[in-house]
This record gives C-alpha cells, structure tokens and sequence, in this order.
C-alpha cells in the first residue's frame, strides 16, 4: 500500500514540474514570472506581464498587466499595488490591502478572501473557503473514475466466468 502511495505522489510531482516548466516555455513576454517554490515579489515601481506559481506567495507592490494566479499559495496585493487582469489562488490565500486595486475578478479555492474595504475590485470576487472545496474539485473525479473503473472490471469477470450446469 505504501508503494502504491509513493508511486502515486512521484506521479503527481512529476505532473506540477511537467506542467510548471510548460508554462515557463510557453511565456511569451520576457516580463513574465513562474516560480515553483520561490516566492515572486513585484516592488514598487516595478511592471510585469502575469505572475504564476506553484507552492509559493506572489506579492505585489507594483503593478501587474495581466493575471495572478497561485497554486498552492497565497497572493497578497498591498502598497497600491495593482492587477489588471483576474486574481486566483488554488489552495491559498488572497489578501487585498488598502488602496490597491484588481481590475478583472478575484477567485480563491480553498482558502479564504481577506480585503480591505478601500480596496477595489473590478470584477466578481468568489470565495470557495475551506478544504472540502479542494476534496470536491480533485478527489470527487477520481474516485467516479475509480467507481467506472471496478464497474468494468466486475462486468468482464462476470462475463468470463465459466457457467455451472444446475443440478437436479
């Protein structure tokens, strides 16, 4: 079982860096930031295109033309930073401080949405807070594949069974 396990998370692992250096080669500005485990931090008086990380927090002092997104971790938007495109974070936090502002909409998936009153958000902002949303997303198709899976594997062995003659 601990194979199985192990096997599964070296899967996975492998899935986020294949995916992680995608993103990275497919960045078409020379201003764009994917990080996987190194924090982003966009100073004040500094511009990029878009932010993407993976297991780490972007924070944003200066201004972003395009999107923000986390996977596992948080964005954090303060000192007038600023975000012209849409925010998200899967499995993290955002938080908007005074006088900052996201131009397109505001996303979190399990974590939570902490903004200032005087911050401003363009968009709709949607919170999906809690871990039950992330079991939902990812673990809810798995098991229904699971679930098909012994579906089909019952019905070929029922199949193939050799049939008994009754006896009288």
């Amino acid at each position: 079982m601990k194979n199985h396990l192990r096997s599964l998370q070296f899967l996975a692992t492998r899935l986020v860096i294949c995916f992680a250096l995608s993103s990275a080669a497919f960045a078409v500005r020379a201003t764009d930031r994917t990080q996987m485990g190194h924090n982003i931090n966009v100073e004040p008086g500094e511009e990029i295109s878009e932010a993407t990380c993976f297991g780490c927090t972007i924070r944003i002092r200066g201004h972003v033309l395009g999107d923000v997104t986390a996977f596992g971790g948080s964005v954090i938007v303060e000192d007038q930073g600023k975000i012209n495109g849409d925010a998200t974070a899967f499995g993290g936090d955002i938080r908007l401080d005074k006088q900052v502002s996201v131009a397109g909409d505001v996303a979190v998936f399990g974590g939570h949405l902490r903004r200032d009153p005087a911050a401003t958000i363009g968009g709709d902002a949607t919170n999906f807070a809690g871990a039950g949303w992330m079991l939902l997303i990812f673990l809810l198709p798995i098991v229904v594949l699971g679930a098909f899976i012994a579906f089909v594997v019952w019905l070929i062995r029922r199949i193939m069974r050799p049939s008994v003659p009754a006896t009288a």
